[in-house]
């Protein structure tokens, strides 16, 4: 018999919609789900190419009217993945019509807005796409930090290094536009890292930063030029409530890092290290192994037992940057068939745009903030 199928609507189309579609596509194969995922509605602004995005990638229906998906019965989940200045509007009404909702990071353009959905989301089943989380290496990490493997942690840092921004001829698109973006590397990059840190090393209490902007002025796609107001590089100190301390770095500026998101965590009895470009990998240090044969251990996280990886291929045939949208699509049916709380949610999302909004200000005003409590 037939599985019962969920139909979805969501709300954008281009590098991040592919990458949904690809994972509603994806997990009706791979995932023993109580239900099967429909493409039901897509919705952009350009009503030719989201036509043809539909037309690919198996939606049904194409429209560049977001309010259809908030008023169509059938669709249970909105997946909101347009640029950051729609998802207030969109989540908030969506959850007001009783939908399941789905949102792209950073959840909102400030603290304010995010605070608001997340009070609107809580008792409802939401969740944030820190798709990071997702990925089996970086939940194995959660896994030995809970088996209390590396004990109390001292020091969280992590870098998060681009370069595509660096070419001043690259236009000003939707990322580097204040009223679109509300932050560049803050809320495009920092929020990956920020969740990752509440994630696995506990609460940011303050920041400390400096960011710059490099480039100065850029065209626009449609003509003329236009100053740029939004950062292309920051760095920020963090103190963490348990006595931790943290550095972050997030560039569009690192000449040859395509998309060099990495961390360290070190702890009193050991450390964890992962490179999203070797994805596959934790590296793991124990200080109670005898002294005679300590050293880094590199762990292929590609067993059965590793998080999601049973779901996927035989060990040693590794997965990629798709597949961590697939393993949170897969965990969102799951809860939504279950009738329970999807993590990451929007208080989630809300948490790490509270420290997002301290960083902006830190950088501002060259001062210790303390990161506003939920």
């Amino acid at each position: 018999m037939p599985k019962p199928s969920i139909a979805i609507g969501m709300v954008g189309y281009k590098f991040m919609g592919k990458a949904h579609s690809n994972a509603y596509r994806q997990i009706n194969q791979f995932f023993d789900l109580p239900l099967r995922t429909r493409l039901k509605t897509i919705v952009g602004r350009d009503a030719n190419k989201v036509a043809a995005m539909a037309e690919r990638w198996g939606w049904e229906t194409s429209t560049d009217d977001w309010r259809r998906v908030i008023d169509d019965p059938e669709i249970r989940i909105v997946d909101i993945c347009s640029p950051n200045n729609t998802h207030y509007e969109v989540a908030l009404a969506a959850l007001d019509a009783g939908k399941i909702v789905a949102c792209e990071k950073p959840l909102a353009m400030n603290g304010a807005q995010a605070r608001e959905m997340a009070a609107a989301a809580r008792g409802k089943i939401n969740t944030v796409w820190f798709n990071y989380r997702r990925v089996p290496a970086i939940a194995f990490a959660r896994q030995l930090i809970d088996e209390g493997r590396i004990g109390r942690i001292f020091h969280f840092r992590a870098l998060y290094l681009q370069d595509w921004t660096l070419d001043p001829s690259v236009p000003l698109l939707w990322r580097m536009d204040k009223d679109v973006a509300g932050s560049g590397v803050t809320g495009d990059l920092h929020s990956h890292i920020v969740d990752l840190s509440n994630y696995l090393a506990g609460e940011i209490t303050a920041v400390a930063g400096t960011s710059r902007i490099f480039v100065n002025e850029r065209s626009r796609p449609e003509g003329g030029a236009s100053k740029v107001e939004i950062e292309d590089a920051s760095i920020f100190v963090a103190k963490y409530a348990d006595g931790a301390i943290g550095h972050f770095e997030a560039t569009r500026f690192a000449n040859g890092r395509k998309n060099g998101n990495t961390f360290e965590i070190n702890g009193e009895h050991g450390s964890l290290y992962f490179d999203l470009e070797d994805m596959s990998r934790l590296w793991y240090f124990d200080s109670r192994e005898p002294k005679h044969i300590q050293g880094w251990r590199k762990i292929s996280v590609w067993e059965e037992m590793h998080p999601y990886m049973k779901q996927w291929w035989v060990p040693g045939c590794a997965i990629g940057y798709e597949h961590t949208f697939g393993n949170q699509a897969a965990d969102l049916i799951a809860a939504v068939a279950a009738d329970r709380p999807m993590k990451p949610d929007f208080d989630d999302g809300l948490r790490c745009q509270l420290v997002l909004d301290a960083v902006l200000e830190a950088c501002e005003s060259d001062r210790w903030v303390t990161v506003v409590k939920q």
